[in-house]
């Protein structure tokens, strides 16, 4: 049978030091950590908060996002800074340097295996993989190109772990979508799903399997073959994995990127790479319909910015024991249908609704429930969907809404032949 995930009992000191009883490290003790795809949405705000934690932050990261970007022509609504300008103002502000290596890890595993064992990292954060569905169903060359980037790059981190020697503990930014979005009547659990088998001679055994996958696009596909990558690792080489399935994320700054505007977050707005609620709150502080592709009766699940880099922070204070199997968060706080989003958007900003076609293979409606009560019992005190922080995004989209270019707004890559673009007509606001 299967090991069964232990929590961790935590002691809190009189020193204000938490420790965890069962492998007695110092939760607060500061790691060397290595942030691959560190200048992205969602590593950039985490680097720069464990490093106002006082970790030692590495950004490892060739700056792939930033061509693609040239590629779509469709750049940040916020405008970003350049790598060097970004690092010098939180030396500047914070005084904590945060180091930086510009390397392709799903091509040049010789360097990056270099940079492992000169620095030795406590942990690596791999967020080194292109993200967004829809870029992924744009053409062939998208396809093959999210497929080798990402197994690639999971692979050449966790080989490059194995013949490092080094006890790093790797946490991987997963996704939701490897779940699909259907909950067969049932919470979709933590990764591990219970279930009974019946022997040749009728003994019912029980077992515990990785939760069946169900991805709906390539990025999603590539992101279920890393859960067997890290299952193999983990039984074979005793790597110490934590697995963070994160739901669509929306909000653009932290406490950290507020500082200063030189550190603003990413906000991507475009069809391919801006996720949902941001689009939506966008879409209404420009004047463009919001735009909702079929039904909106899909339903997904949600986390803010803050809470994710939160969550990041939890996972690297409590890793699992190196003979423990991959530990598994639902990385989410929430779960709302888009037409709900979309009408709530609207009641707050005025904006019109457009109802325009599903580029996306999908059912017309689904239920999404998730356990994520491993989070909670660290200590999560989740954000949910506030008016003042939807304001926020708003906000900023005003401020920027100048840099805005709306013919980058509609979702135009279709999955199959058969889908068409989610482009509102005129008659729905678009002359």
């Amino acid at each position: 049978m299967s090991k069964r995930l232990s929590m961790p009992r935590l002691l809190y000191n009189l020193d204000k030091r938490v420790i965890n009883v069962d492998t007695g490290t110092n939760v607060n003790k500061k790691k060397k950590i290595f942030v691959m795809g560190g200048d992205g949405f969602c590593g950039w705000p985490t680097s720069l908060h464990l490093s106002q934690e006082g970790h030692d932050i590495t950004i490892i990261d060739n700056l792939s996002r930033r061509n693609i970007d040239n590629e779509l022509e469709a750049a940040s609504l916020t405008p970003i800074q350049p790598m060097g300008t970004r690092l010098a103002t939180w030396k500047e502000l914070s005084g904590q340097s945060i180091g930086f290596h510009n390397i392709d890890i799903a091509e040049e595993y010789e360097r990056l295996l270099q940079v492992i064992m000169e620095e030795k990292p406590d942990a690596i954060i791999h967020f080194a993989e292109q993200r967004a569905a829809p870029y992924s169903m744009k053409s062939p060359k998208n396809k093959r190109y999210t497929v080798n980037n990402n197994i690639n790059a999971t692979h050449n981190i966790l080989c490059a772990i194995v013949e490092s020697g080094l006890d790093i503990h790797l946490v991987h930014l997963g996704t939701m979508g490897v779940y699909g979005y259907g909950t067969a009547g049932m919470k979709i659990p933590e990764g591990y799903l219970d279930i009974e088998v019946t022997s040749e001679s009728g003994e019912r055994i029980e077992q515990q399997i990785l939760y069946p996958t169900n991805p709906g696009s390539i990025y999603h596909m590539t992101k279920s073959q890393d859960q067997l990558l890290f299952q193999y690792y983990n039984k074979n080489d005793n790597v110490r994995i934590t697995d963070l399935h994160q739901g669509i994320v929306w909000g653009t700054n932290t406490k950290e990127t507020k500082l200063d505007e030189r550190l603003v977050n990413r906000f991507d707005y475009d069809g391919d790479y801006g996720t949902v609620l941001n689009r939506f709150l966008m879409q209404a502080a420009v004047g463009y319909p919001i735009t909702v592709h079929g039904t909106g009766g899909q339903t997904r699940a949600f986390i803010h910015i803050q809470d994710t880099v939160r969550c990041i922070q939890l996972a690297i204070e409590h890793p699992p024991k190196r003979d423990e199997r991959v530990m598994i968060f639902n990385q989410m706080t929430e779960t709302h249908r888009v037409n709900n989003l979309a009408k709530l958007v609207s009641e707050l900003t005025g904006g019109e609704i457009a109802y325009v076609d599903n580029p996306r293979k999908e059912a017309a409606e689904n239920d999404l429930h998730v356990k994520n009560d491993l989070f909670l019992s660290k200590g999560l005190d989740p954000i949910t969907l506030e008016e003042g922080l939807l304001r926020e995004v708003t906000d900023i989209a005003k401020k920027y809404a100048h840099r805005a270019d709306h013919t980058k707004i509609p979702a135009t890559s279709t999955w199959t032949k058969d889908q068409q673009p989610g482009i509102p007509t005129a008659q729905e606001g678009i002359k």
